[in-house]
């Protein structure tokens, strides 16, 4: 979680834009295979999410879509989207640090990830640096500028 806090921490102009959000991927042997940040924003990209953009990243490295095994650590819940991804791409755990009351899709106001209707269920440790998740992206929320909507 320090790393993806580290990648919230470096997301350009969070007041102006896309909240602080950081995500790693680890492979089943615990090495980085991917990074990202929130960057909808600066591409204009509606699906640039943090847990998208490294769940593409990792898929580059290891040539498959299936990342079975792999671990997903993000500093914020995701949403509705980026949960169906991590389900589709077969991660095998998803470590998380803030809820998102919001837009949440891991717990707070649905739970995708781990619907026994899907083909995948995925393993959640939730809460991990939370007080450090939670002062990054309040401070994103009380600046003048932010929206809500992550």
């Amino acid at each position: 979680m320090y790393r993806a806090l580290q990648l919230a921490r470096a997301v350009p102009d969070p007041g102006a834009g896309d909240p602080p959000v950081g995500a790693v991927i680890y492979g089943p042997d615990w090495a980085e295979i991917a990074s990202a940040q929130h960057d909808r924003e600066r591409t204009g990209d509606p699906t640039a999410y943090a847990e998208i953009l490294a769940l593409r990243q990792a898929a580059r490295v290891l040539g498959t879509w299936r990342l079975a095994g792999c671990t997903l650590v993000t500093t914020l819940e995701p949403g509705t989207m980026s949960a169906g991804a991590i389900v589709l791409a077969r991660i095998s755990c998803l470590v998380i640090g803030s809820w998102d009351k919001y837009n949440g899709a891991v717990c707070s106001l649905w739970d995708v990830v781990r619907d026994q209707r899907l083909n995948h269920v995925v393993e959640v440790i939730p809460e991990v640096l939370k007080p450090e998740c939670d002062a990054l992206l309040n401070a994103y929320l009380d600046s003048p500028s932010s929206s809500v909507a992550g």
